[in-house]
């Protein structure tokens, strides 16, 4: 599958995979062959046991992604094709990393200069965002006539305080790097020379931990989000199931009393 792609490349290095969206002739947009290409991208990483952390960028050093390719989309305005709302309802390509709500392996977005539109949904689909601080991020959809229907209505309004996402939402405001470390939007900023570093430290930290616990605690966190916290202490979570009743549950504490690192298999 992956010998095939050409708008995305997708590379495995022992536990890591990096997806890149790589269309930097157009600042990495996305058009539907893109959007197909990463489907299949992230069923084989869903798919994958040898892959425990997922590293997302966008080609060159202009932009992550500055969303939906308009050019296409034009066309397919012309077309009478192009109606959409929120979420994928069906469409092919899809669902994107927005709507996987049960990848339980953890996403961290590598983000240099433009995040807009659909750049900016994937980015905050992820669990960690490190930016650089050129960074800027948008969701321009209202100034066009659309919607952020890819979850950035929902998401920048839980991530950010209510009146701040309401503002970025209905003016397309830009929203720079500095400022959305200070809303606690993103993990780190840092300069672009140092981007690269700062991410790979979050993977080592990442994997230092053992996998199941870290799925156990993406999926626990992202259910507290809506469930009070009397359910969620009462919620039997899939990933949690599987870390207690885990070989990785009883390699850590063991690990620690003989003063040696843990070797953990996921299992």
């Amino acid at each position: 599958m992956t010998s095939q792609l050409t708008r995305v490349r997708y590379e495995k290095t022992g536990r890591v995979a990096r997806v890149t969206l790589d269309r930097p002739e157009v600042l990495n947009a996305m058009d539907l062959r893109m959007h197909e290409e990463l489907r299949g991208v992230w069923d084989e990483i869903e798919a994958d046991d040898e892959v425990w952390v997922v590293v997302l960028a966008g080609a060159g050093d202009r932009a992550f992604s500055v969303g939906q390719d308009l050019k296409e989309l034009a066309e397919r305005v012309k077309a009478g094709t192009s109606a959409s709302t929120f979420g994928s309802r069906g469409r092919p390509g899809y669902p994107r990393l927005t709507e996987r709500f049960a990848l339980a392996k953890p996403v961290v977005a590598r983000v240099q200069g433009f995040a807009m539109g659909g750049g900016f949904e994937l980015a905050l689909a992820c669990d960690v965002i490190v930016a650089s601080e050129d960074a800027v991020f948008a969701l321009p959809e209202a100034k066009l006539g659309l919607i952020a229907g890819a979850g950035g209505v929902f998401r920048l309004a839980q991530q950010l305080p209510y009146r701040a996402a309401l503002g970025h939402l209905m003016t397309g405001r830009r929203l720079t790097a500095p400022r959305a470390l200070a809303y606690g939007l993103v993990n780190d900023v840092v300069p672009a020379a140092e981007l690269d570093a700062c991410v790979d430290g979050w993977v080592r930290d990442i994997l230092r931990c053992a996998p199941l616990s870290v799925r156990a605690v993406k999926e626990a966190a992202a259910h507290a989000l809506t469930t009070p916290l009397e359910q969620s202490f009462a919620t039997r979570h899939v990933w949690e199931e599987r870390r207690m009743h885990s070989r990785d549950a009883l390699e850590g504490p063991l690990a620690f009393v003989e003063k040696r690192e843990p070797e953990w298999t996921g299992t």
